[in-house]
């Protein structure tokens, strides 16, 4: 914490009148001292195979630090995370939500909270104490994680890689977020349902999204290919060079197709992506893109 510290050149006979003529500063309210209590269950109901079923529900309290982004500085949230699960045993059928309810410290925990958020979902993780990383898979096939703003509670993006976390330079220790969104068949999105669209880059911070970036196919049925979540393997990656650093995305075809690697590579610079020296291969295209 820093603390302000007057100047040793002013003499004590001038302080102690400019302190005195000074207001008293009002007392902050202390948090009020509070008690919460949720129940972590499981259960197994019998039957036949097909028919058995578990149903789990876990519940974790946390409090967060005094600096989230987008609260004052110096407050505290108390959040609860829950998460329910109901698999039917034999039958592959898995049903999970996640809830995320948070209060500011102090706060009867009966009373409205902030925001809540429910979601389908496995288990919800904080990172850098400013974000939610929602994992997504519940099907446990293809990655797919929505993250949000731990102090507002507000969507910030979605992402089917693992969310790449890295810092906007060695002096600036300011934490930058990418992901890579790849558009579902039913998106809601209209523009999205392009048949040449690949995926979104999405180069953000804690509190917004900088910018976005569009990667389409000239090939209808290429583009196809790198947008399956069976047939494509994703990653996001920081390449640092000498003079600057990279974001690349590849683009590798799963067994049984043959081997090959489609490689986009986006620089990064003065805090954005530079869309205009994006290197890509024959067919393949990337342009600013706003939603």
């Amino acid at each position: 914490m820093l603390m302000r510290r007057l100047s040793k050149a002013v003499g004590t006979a001038l302080l102690a009148p400019v302190l005195m003529a000074q207001p008293a500063k009002k007392a902050e309210a202390l948090p009020k001292a509070f008690r919460d209590q949720s129940a972590s269950s499981i259960t197994f109901n019998g039957g036949k195979e097909g028919e058995q079923s578990i149903d789990i529900t876990n519940v974790a309290y946390d409090v967060t630090g005094d600096s989230v982004a987008g609260r004052p500085r110096g407050s505290r949230l108390v959040t609860r995370v829950t998460t329910r699960q109901k698999e039917i045993l034999g039958d592959k059928g898995l049903d999970s939500t996640v809830s995320i309810e948070a209060w500011p410290l102090g706060v009867d925990l009966k009373q409205k909270p902030l925001y809540a958020i429910s979601i389908t979902g496995m288990n919800a993780r904080s990172v850098d104490g400013d974000l939610w990383v929602i994992d997504r898979a519940v099907d446990g096939n293809s990655p797919w994680y929505s993250v949000y703003k731990m102090g507002t509670g507000q969507h910030l993006l979605d992402t089917y890689v693992e969310m790449l976390r890295f810092t906007v330079s060695r002096a600036d220790g300011s934490g930058r977020y990418a992901g890579l969104e790849v558009p579902p068949d039913n998106t809601a999105d209209a523009r999205l349902k392009d048949p040449h669209v690949v995926a979104v880059l999405s180069y953000a911070s804690s509190a917004r999204v900088i910018r976005e970036v569009l990667i389409t196919c000239t090939d209808e049925k290429r583009a196809q290919l790198l947008r399956s979540y069976d047939d494509t393997t994703r990653t996001v990656t920081l390449v640092e060079r000498q003079g600057g650093r990279d974001l690349r995305i590849t683009f590798e075809d799963n067994y049984p197709s043959p081997p090959r690697t489609t490689v986009v590579t986006i620089p990064v610079g003065n805090d954005d992506l530079d869309v205009a020296h994006a290197q890509l291969p024959v067919g393949l295209k990337a342009g600013v893109w706003k939603r």
